[in-house]
Protein backbone atom coordinates (compact mmCIF):
# COMPACT_ATOMS: atom_id res chain seq x y z
CA UNK A 1 0.00 0.00 0.00
CA UNK A 2 1.34 3.20 -0.85
CA UNK A 3 1.81 6.34 1.42
CA UNK A 4 0.45 9.51 1.03
CA UNK A 5 2.01 12.53 1.08
CA UNK A 6 0.43 13.72 4.16
CA UNK A 7 1.24 10.96 6.22
CA UNK A 8 5.10 10.80 4.84
CA UNK A 9 6.81 11.09 8.68
CA UNK A 10 8.61 14.19 9.06
CA UNK A 11 11.97 12.15 10.00
CA UNK A 12 12.58 8.90 8.82
CA UNK A 13 16.03 6.67 9.98
CA UNK A 14 16.95 3.69 8.25
CA UNK A 15 19.26 1.44 9.49
CA UNK A 16 21.49 4.39 10.17
CA UNK A 17 24.89 4.05 11.88
CA UNK A 18 27.56 6.20 13.45
CA UNK A 19 31.03 5.16 13.63
CA UNK A 20 34.09 6.89 14.89
CA UNK A 21 37.74 6.25 14.33
CA UNK A 22 40.47 7.42 16.83
CA UNK A 23 44.04 5.86 16.62
CA UNK A 24 43.08 2.52 14.10
CA UNK A 25 39.98 1.80 17.17
CA UNK A 26 36.64 1.64 16.18
CA UNK A 27 33.53 3.12 18.45
CA UNK A 28 30.38 2.12 16.91
CA UNK A 29 28.24 4.87 18.69
CA UNK A 30 25.31 3.82 17.02
CA UNK A 31 24.28 0.66 15.16
CA UNK A 32 21.04 -0.20 12.79
CA UNK A 33 18.65 2.48 13.92
CA UNK A 34 15.26 2.58 12.63
CA UNK A 35 12.87 5.65 13.92
CA UNK A 36 10.15 7.63 12.47
CA UNK A 37 8.89 11.00 13.70
CA UNK A 38 5.73 12.15 12.83
CA UNK A 39 4.40 16.08 12.51
CA UNK A 40 2.94 16.63 16.39
CA UNK A 41 4.93 13.77 17.92
CA UNK A 42 6.54 14.20 21.62
CA UNK A 43 9.34 11.77 21.22
CA UNK A 44 11.74 11.05 24.47
CA UNK A 45 15.04 8.94 23.55
CA UNK A 46 16.34 7.74 26.62
CA UNK A 47 19.25 5.50 28.34
CA UNK A 48 21.80 5.77 29.76
CA UNK A 49 25.61 7.53 29.60
CA UNK A 50 27.43 6.62 26.66
CA UNK A 51 24.46 5.46 24.87
CA UNK A 52 24.72 6.89 21.97
CA UNK A 53 21.60 9.59 23.03
CA UNK A 54 23.64 12.86 21.58
CA UNK A 55 24.98 11.28 19.22
CA UNK A 56 21.68 10.55 17.34
CA UNK A 57 20.20 13.80 18.38
CA UNK A 58 23.44 15.35 16.82
CA UNK A 59 22.72 13.55 13.47
CA UNK A 60 19.18 14.60 13.44
CA UNK A 61 20.19 18.30 14.13
CA UNK A 62 22.12 17.33 11.23
CA UNK A 63 25.80 18.61 13.17
CA UNK A 64 27.09 15.66 12.21
CA UNK A 65 26.82 12.83 9.48
CA UNK A 66 25.80 8.98 9.59
CA UNK A 67 29.02 7.26 8.65
CA UNK A 68 25.83 4.14 7.24
CA UNK A 69 21.91 4.44 6.63
CA UNK A 70 19.35 6.53 5.21
CA UNK A 71 18.02 10.02 7.09
CA UNK A 72 14.54 11.42 5.38
CA UNK A 73 13.63 14.88 6.45
CA UNK A 74 10.34 16.09 5.12
CA UNK A 75 10.45 13.48 3.00
CA UNK A 76 14.22 14.63 1.49
CA UNK A 77 17.37 12.78 2.39
CA UNK A 78 19.48 14.60 3.74
CA UNK A 79 22.39 12.33 4.88
CA UNK A 80 24.61 13.44 2.44
CA UNK A 81 23.98 17.26 1.79
CA UNK A 82 27.05 19.35 2.07
CA UNK A 83 27.69 21.78 5.13
CA UNK A 84 26.39 24.86 3.39
CA UNK A 85 23.02 22.80 2.70
CA UNK A 86 22.81 21.84 6.11
CA UNK A 87 23.07 24.93 7.81
CA UNK A 88 20.32 26.17 5.66
CA UNK A 89 18.01 23.72 6.81
CA UNK A 90 19.04 23.37 10.37
CA UNK A 91 18.41 27.85 9.96
CA UNK A 92 15.02 27.24 8.84
CA UNK A 93 13.64 23.42 9.63
CA UNK A 94 15.05 23.19 12.96
CA UNK A 95 14.96 23.92 16.82
CA UNK A 96 17.91 23.20 19.36
CA UNK A 97 17.22 23.58 23.01
CA UNK A 98 20.69 22.34 25.04
CA UNK A 99 21.50 21.79 28.42
CA UNK A 100 24.01 24.65 28.67
CA UNK A 101 21.72 27.24 26.98
CA UNK A 102 24.06 28.45 24.90
CA UNK A 103 23.26 31.97 24.93
CA UNK A 104 25.62 34.86 23.65
CA UNK A 105 26.37 36.86 27.03
CA UNK A 106 26.78 40.31 25.46
CA UNK A 107 23.48 40.26 23.51
CA UNK A 108 20.07 40.82 25.18
CA UNK A 109 17.60 38.65 25.40
CA UNK A 110 15.47 40.03 22.46
CA UNK A 111 18.91 40.27 20.40
CA UNK A 112 19.61 36.40 21.30
CA UNK A 113 16.02 35.15 20.41
CA UNK A 114 16.52 37.28 16.65
CA UNK A 115 19.96 35.97 15.80
CA UNK A 116 18.74 33.29 14.01
CA UNK A 117 16.27 35.20 11.76
CA UNK A 118 18.85 37.81 10.91
CA UNK A 119 20.67 35.01 9.25
CA UNK A 120 17.71 34.73 6.69
CA UNK A 121 17.82 38.09 5.59
CA UNK A 122 14.05 38.77 7.23
CA UNK A 123 13.11 42.32 7.33
CA UNK A 124 13.49 44.13 10.75
CA UNK A 125 9.69 44.39 11.28
CA UNK A 126 9.07 40.72 11.13
CA UNK A 127 12.19 40.12 13.07
CA UNK A 128 10.55 41.96 16.05
CA UNK A 129 7.22 40.91 15.64
CA UNK A 130 8.10 37.43 15.71
CA UNK A 131 11.04 37.59 18.58
CA UNK A 132 8.07 39.18 20.29
CA UNK A 133 5.67 36.96 19.82
CA UNK A 134 8.23 33.89 20.94
CA UNK A 135 9.24 35.65 24.30
CA UNK A 136 5.27 35.92 24.82
CA UNK A 137 4.84 32.35 24.23
CA UNK A 138 7.37 31.59 27.04
CA UNK A 139 6.54 34.02 29.14
CA UNK A 140 9.81 36.17 29.00
CA UNK A 141 8.56 39.16 27.31
CA UNK A 142 8.94 41.27 30.22
CA UNK A 143 12.94 40.63 29.73
CA UNK A 144 13.40 41.44 26.23
CA UNK A 145 15.64 44.01 27.47
CA UNK A 146 17.92 42.10 29.97
CA UNK A 147 21.34 40.30 29.84
CA UNK A 148 21.69 36.48 30.02
CA UNK A 149 23.50 37.33 33.16
CA UNK A 150 20.70 39.42 34.74
CA UNK A 151 18.09 35.94 34.51
CA UNK A 152 18.20 32.94 36.16
CA UNK A 153 19.30 29.64 35.07
CA UNK A 154 15.50 28.56 34.40
CA UNK A 155 14.44 31.89 32.62
CA UNK A 156 18.00 31.24 30.29
CA UNK A 157 16.15 28.35 29.60
CA UNK A 158 13.22 29.94 28.36
CA UNK A 159 14.97 32.11 26.04
CA UNK A 160 16.80 29.63 25.19
CA UNK A 161 13.39 28.10 23.95
CA UNK A 162 12.01 30.84 22.65
CA UNK A 163 15.32 31.02 20.53
CA UNK A 164 14.06 27.82 19.14
CA UNK A 165 10.51 28.35 18.49
CA UNK A 166 11.05 31.89 16.42
CA UNK A 167 12.30 30.02 13.47
CA UNK A 168 9.08 28.11 13.44
CA UNK A 169 10.98 24.66 12.72
CA UNK A 170 9.34 21.82 11.82
CA UNK A 171 10.66 19.96 15.02
CA UNK A 172 12.53 21.21 18.20
CA UNK A 173 15.29 19.21 19.57
CA UNK A 174 15.99 18.95 22.95
CA UNK A 175 19.51 18.25 24.42
CA UNK A 176 19.16 17.01 28.83
CA UNK A 177 16.76 20.34 28.73
CA UNK A 178 16.76 20.22 32.35
CA UNK A 179 20.00 18.99 33.43
CA UNK A 180 21.22 22.67 34.58
CA UNK A 181 18.47 23.20 36.54
CA UNK A 182 17.46 22.79 39.98
CA UNK A 183 13.77 20.56 40.27
CA UNK A 184 11.68 23.57 40.46
CA UNK A 185 13.12 25.15 37.14
CA UNK A 186 12.98 21.56 35.45
CA UNK A 187 9.93 21.05 36.02
CA UNK A 188 8.54 24.27 34.44
CA UNK A 189 10.69 23.62 31.69
CA UNK A 190 9.21 20.40 31.25
CA UNK A 191 6.00 21.97 31.83
CA UNK A 192 6.58 24.53 28.83
CA UNK A 193 7.59 21.84 26.31
CA UNK A 194 4.04 19.79 27.14
CA UNK A 195 2.51 23.27 26.75
CA UNK A 196 4.27 23.67 23.39
CA UNK A 197 3.66 19.57 22.41
CA UNK A 198 -0.87 20.46 22.94
CA UNK A 199 -0.36 23.76 20.66
CA UNK A 200 1.25 21.41 18.17
CA UNK A 201 4.88 21.73 18.13
CA UNK A 202 7.12 18.37 17.23
CA UNK A 203 9.77 17.67 20.05
CA UNK A 204 12.67 15.01 20.11
CA UNK A 205 14.12 15.16 23.91
CA UNK A 206 16.79 13.28 25.18
CA UNK A 207 16.77 12.64 28.67
CA UNK A 208 18.41 10.45 30.74
CA UNK A 209 15.75 10.83 33.77
CA UNK A 210 12.96 8.77 33.46
CA UNK A 211 10.61 11.21 34.90
CA UNK A 212 11.07 13.55 32.47
CA UNK A 213 10.77 10.84 29.66
CA UNK A 214 7.37 10.37 30.87
CA UNK A 215 5.75 13.65 29.58
CA UNK A 216 6.46 12.38 26.24
CA UNK A 217 4.04 10.22 23.71
CA UNK A 218 6.50 8.04 22.91
CA UNK A 219 9.99 6.74 24.22
CA UNK A 220 12.71 5.10 22.42
CA UNK A 221 15.09 3.41 24.75
CA UNK A 222 19.05 3.27 23.53
CA UNK A 223 21.77 0.70 24.98
CA UNK A 224 25.48 0.08 23.34
CA UNK A 225 23.80 2.46 19.96
CA UNK A 226 21.05 0.04 19.54
CA UNK A 227 17.26 0.71 20.26
CA UNK A 228 16.18 -1.86 22.40
CA UNK A 229 13.03 -0.71 23.57
CA UNK A 230 9.66 1.83 22.44
CA UNK A 231 6.63 2.42 24.17
CA UNK A 232 3.75 4.42 24.10
CA UNK A 233 3.03 6.59 26.85
CA UNK A 234 0.19 6.95 29.04
CA UNK A 235 1.35 10.67 29.95
CA UNK A 236 -0.47 12.53 27.78
CA UNK A 237 -3.76 11.29 28.85
CA UNK A 238 -3.06 10.93 32.42
CA UNK A 239 -0.39 14.08 32.95
CA UNK A 240 -2.80 16.65 30.93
Amino acid sequence: MSTSPSAQPLIRLENLSKVFYTDEVETHALSGIHLEIQRGDYVAIAGPSGCGKSTLLSILGLLDSPTDGVYQLNGGPVQDLDLGQRARIRNREIGFIFQSFNLIGDLTVFENVELPLTYRGMRAAERRERVQKALERVGMGHRAKHLPSQLSGGQQQRVAVARALVGEPSILLADEPTGNLDSRNGDAVMELLRDLHRNGSTICMVTHDPRFSRHADRTVHLFDGRVVDENVEAAAGAMA
